[in-house]
């Protein structure tokens, strides 16, 4: 697909990735309209980028963005699924002082399912409906998944997220094909945004001199990606590791 040609939501675009795929889609002529909970990051972006408020993790929110968007812009043809959080943690450790057993919380594990996995995939699903429903086609998906995908220490809520996203790519370029929609999936690795500069900086380092390109990437590496998912039209149910050439 031609990124003039685009219709394109994108989620979790206040800040990092999100704003930064925003941004060079509206550069390359494509009609955006961006959704997150931080209002205020939204004010930040281009003029020529549509906003509103947006939580996925609410079902209903989904559904009335698409509506939004899919009026905005005078049709929709892809979504960006971008939006993530993190609330690690390890499932079980035993405090170094007192002996006490502690257990990740099912308010840390329901909140990332919540926007990381279902609030996805309602928006999937909600886009995917409209594009039907309005005989909408072509039209193309990017997933953001995860190195954190293949296993992660201290992440299991944010690994079982990004490893069922990243299957369900697969899952959804079959279920859609018949709706004209292809389905990617891009896993970053350590990128530079809000979320990884709060990282403990020890960790930080070491995880850096593990990257074999010696570095950390960019949303610009990652836009890089997702805009190959969106113009190559035989691209289609893979997942993209971006990471440095870093095995976590």
């Amino acid at each position: 697909m031609n990124l003039r040609d685009m219709k394109i939501v994108v989620t979790g675009a206040a800040q990092g990735m999100g704003a930064h795929f925003a941004r060079r889609l509206a550069e390359a002529g494509a009609q955006v309209a961006a959704g997150d909970v931080n209002e205020a990051g939204l004010k930040e972006l281009p003029a020529g980028v549509h906003t509103r408020k947006l939580n996925v993790a609410d079902e209903a929110d989904c559904g009335a963005f698409i509506a939004w968007a899919h009026q905005t812009l005078g049709g929709v043809n892809g979504l960006i699924n971008n939006a993530g959080i993190l609330r690690d943690g390890l499932l079980v450790k035993k405090d170094k002082t007192t002996g006490a057993i502690q257990k990740l919380s099912a308010e840390q594990w329901n909140a990332v399912l919540a926007v990381n996995l279902t609030g996805a995939t309602f928006m999937v699903r909600e886009l995917v409906a409209k594009m039907a429903e309005t005989n909408q086609r072509p039209g193309v998906i990017v997933n953001m998944s995860s190195l954190a995908r293949y296993g992660n220490r201290g992440q299991s809520n944010y690994v079982a997220a990004k490893a069922a996203l990243a299957a369900n790519t697969v899952t959804w370029a079959r279920e859609f094909a018949g709706f004209g929609v292809r389905v990617g999936a891009i896993a970053p690795g350590m990128i530079e945004t809000p979320m990884t500069q709060g990282m403990n900086q020890k960790a930080r380092d070491a995880l850096v001199a593990a990257v074999p390109v010696g570095r950390v990437g960019t949303p610009e590496d990652i836009w890089q990606a997702v805009k190959f998912v969106i113009e190559c039209d035989y691209f289609n149910g893979r997942c993209i590791d971006v990471d440095g050439g870093l095995a976590m």
